[in-house]
């Protein structure tokens, strides 16, 4: 499985955080939200942990779905 790779995110005054995936917004985080986002992005890869706060990962279902037989050719 590749890596998630273009998120970027930017802190903002008040607590709000922004997050983007190939400079397009993806969503928004404030209050205690975005306050576990920044500790957890500064604890591990920032790449997977945006994919993950966005909802845009794999979720390890793909290669089930592609086996069955009405996907098959």
């Amino acid at each position: 499985m590749p890596r998630p790779h273009g998120f970027t995110y930017e802190q903002h005054t008040g607590g709000t955080v922004r997050i983007s995936h190939h400079g397009r917004p993806a969503t928004t985080l404030n209050g205690p939200r975005a306050a576990q986002f920044l500790t957890e992005v500064e604890t591990s890869d920032p790449q997977l942990v945006m994919a993950r706060w966005t909802g845009n990962y794999k979720r390890g279902n793909e290669r089930t779905a592609r086996d069955h037989p009405r996907n098959r050719r």
